[in-house]
């Protein structure tokens, strides 16, 4: 009878024991959430107010003289929110390459604004756009539809952007967005990205695939603050995806040129 009372207050004990670290872990995975919620806001105000700090960089990069000239239309990420500064967005960093490969100075007109969507950088960047002559130009849009995609508008907006680009020009489909639901509409805007691009005749840069294979360690290290907007390293990963597809241009022009 002692024997079985011992047991039973060992049980309970055990029981009691197990109950305190679950209602620890309910109590410290809750504070954990409450702390990445504030962290993410203040990183989203932080970021917020380097909106105007990053434009004006770029505007007064793009006064720079060069002998090539490269456009990049795209929205925050072109304009490096997120990165330690502006020319570590992966616009600087494909700027970088252009001069290490030709051994050419660089203009860089950088026509990025911070929450363009498709249909913004139809309507606002594009004539930007004809008004000038580029060697280079790397599109990358869309990211912002996510939230409200609706494949129709999306596919129709695009297909008119398109329509107005040189035909020199790379495109890259959108990055990973790693989890549902916008992930799922990542994967539908995709499938119109690459077939638009095959019937227009551009080169993609695989964004999404390149992003996509960083998988828990991307997340982890490769996002600002906001878990949304790249850092440093997340910007030097989105580069890489064009690299390939811009050495294949730059041969291309080179081959002309001569």
């Amino acid at each position: 009878m002692l024997f079985r009372h011992a047991i039973g207050r060992v049980f309970e004990v055990k029981w009691f024991l197990s109950g305190l670290a679950s209602a620890a872990l309910a109590i410290g995975g809750l504070a954990y959430t409450n702390y990445l919620q504030r962290r993410r806001a203040r990183w989203s105000e932080r970021l917020t107010n380097a909106i105007p700090v990053n434009s004006k960089w770029w505007k007064d990069y793009r006064k720079r003289e060069g002998e090539l000239l490269y456009a990049a239309i795209g929205d925050s990420t072109a304009q490096g929110i997120g990165a330690s500064r502006p020319g570590r967005s992966y616009v600087g960093e494909l700027a970088t390459h252009i001069r290490e490969v030709t051994g050419k100075t660089v203009r860089v007109a950088n026509l990025g604004v911070s929450g363009s969507t498709v249909r913004a950088a139809l309507l606002e960047q594009l004539p930007k756009l004809r008004k000038l002559t580029p060697d280079i130009v790397t599109v990358s849009i869309g990211a912002n539809n996510m939230a409200l995609f609706e494949d129709e508008t999306f596919e129709n907006d695009l297909k008119r952007l398109f329509e107005g680009l040189p035909a020199n020009s790379i495109v890259s489909d959108l990055p990973s967005f790693y989890f549902l639901p916008r992930e799922k509409h990542v994967v539908e805007a995709n499938f119109i990205v690459h077939r638009l691009a095959k019937e227009f005749g551009f080169a993609v840069a695989p964004l999404y695939a390149r992003t996509k294979a960083q998988g828990l360690w991307g997340i982890a290290t490769q996002f600002a603050g906001d878990l949304f907007h790249p850092n440093d390293r997340g910007y030097q990963i989105w580069a890489s995806a064009f690299i390939p597809t811009l050495d294949l241009a730059l041969k291309a022009r080179d081959e002309e040129t001569l």
